[in-house]
C-alpha cells in the first residue's frame, strides 16, 4: 500500500493556485519533501493533515481519503510541525499527556506514554519543567514527542531541525535515523536542508511553484547515473567536448581541463583513450561518481 499518493490534488487561495494538478505515489520507509521557498510544501503538509481543503482532485494517506476520511487519518498520523504549537505555562509531561488524550488515548494510559515519549527523544530529566523555560532545541524534542506519544503509524516532520546547534541537529537525525529503523512507522519529512533529507530518507518528492517536478527513489536514481564519470585532462583538449557529444556522450565542461560526462549504454571508457591517443593529451583522472541529492534537486530545478 502507498504511503502518499496524490490525484490530480490542487489547493487555490482566492485567485492564486498554490498547489496545480499533482500525481505521485510513494511508499518508501521515510520520504523528503523539498522545494524552494514558496513551492506549496507546507501547504501540502496542510491539506494533507486537513487544515486545508483540496481546490480539486485529491489524495490517500496510508489508504485513506483526504476528503472522506479525516478523521481515520488523524488517528494514523503523527504530526510535528515547523512552528511552536506548545502552551508555555504546561509542563512537558502535562503537555504530551494531553496530546496523547486528544489523539484518542486514554488518560492514564496518555500518561504512560507521555513518561515513555518524553524519555525516548532525552528530556526524561526535563519533564516536569514548564515549556516555556525550554530552550530552541528542547522545544523541538518536546513537538517530536508530542507526535509520537499515540504510536502513529505516519509520522510528519515539517522542518525537525529549523535552528538547531550542530549537536541538536545530530541528535534529532540520530532520533529519526532510529524511528526509520525501527520498522514501526512511515516518515514524511519537509526540510529545506538537502543534508538532512539525504541522511534519513529513501524517497524524495521536490516541489516547484506548487507542482511536481521530481519523485524518486534516492538510491535507485543514483544507480541510474552509475555511467556518471568525471576526468581531467593534460594538454591540447580543446574539441574534446564536442568529441565527446558525437560519441554519444553528454560531456561538460567544468573548467581548467575538467569534465563531467554521461556515458550512454554500451559505451567503453576506451573509445575516450582512443580520443587522446595521438593529440598530446593525457587523462591525470578520472573517476565514477554518483549523484548526489544537490545534484538530483538542481536537475529537477532546471525542468
Amino acid at each position: 500500500m502507498a504511503v502518499l499518493e496524490l490525484d490530480g490534488l490542487g489547493v487555490r487561495f482566492g485567485r492564486r493556485d498554490i498547489l496545480t494538478d499533482l500525481h505521485v505515489s510513494l511508499s518508501g520507509r521515510t520520504i523528503g519533501l523539498l522545494g524552494p521557498n514558496g513551492a506549496g510544501k507546507s501547504t501540502l503538509i496542510q491539506t494533507l493533515v486537513g487544515f486545508v481543503p483540496p481546490t480539486s482532485g485529491t489524495g490517500r494517506v496510508l489508504g485513506c481519503d483526504i476528503r472522506r476520511e479525516l478523521p481515520q487519518i488523524r488517528s494514523l498520523i503523527g504530526y510535528m510541525p515547523e512552528n511552536d504549537a506548545l502552551v508555555a505555562n504546561m509542563s512537558a509531561v502535562s503537555f504530551v499527556r494531553m496530546m496523547g488524550e486528544l489523539s484518542g488515548l486514554p488518560p492514564d494510559a496518555a500518561l504512560e506514554r507521555a513518561h515513555e515519549a518524553l524519555f525516548y527523544v532525552g528530556l526524561g530529566e526535563a519533564r516536569y519543567r514548564l515549556l516555556g523555560a525550554y530552550s530552541l532545541g528542547m522545544k523541538q524534542l518536546a513537538k517530536l514527542a508530542q507526535a509520537i506519544v499515540h504510536g502513529p503509524k505516519l509520522l510528519i516532520l515539517d522542518e525537525p531541525t529549523n535552528g538547531l546547534d550542530p549537536p541538536a541537529r545530530q541528535r534529532m537525525i540520530r532520533l529519526i535515523q532510529e524511528m526509520r529503523d525501527s520498522g514501526e512507522m512511515h516518515l514524511l519529512i519537509c526540510s529545506h536542508l538537502l543534508r538532512d533529507v539525504e541522511e534519513t530518507c529513501e524517497e524524495v518528492l521536490i516541489l516547484k511553484q506548487g507542482r511536481v517536478v521530481q519523485s524518486c527513489n534516492i538510491e535507485e536514481e543514483r544507480r541510474a547515473n552509475k555511467r556518471f564519470v568525471e576526468l581531467e585532462a593534460y594538454g591540447h583538449h580543446q574539441g574534446f567536448a564536442d568529441a565527446m557529444a558525437g560519441l554519444g556522450c553528454e560531456c561538460t565542461p567544468l573548467g581548467l581541463g575538467r569534465f563531467r560526462m554521461v556515458l550512454p549504454r554500451g559505451f567503453e571508457l576506451r573509445e575516450i583513450y582512443q580520443w587522446a591517443s595521438g593529440r598530446d593529451v593525457q587523462f591525470r583522472r578520472l573517476n565514477y561518481r554518483r549523484d548526489t541529492l544537490e545534484e538530483i534537486f538542481m536537475k529537477a530545478m532546471e525542468n
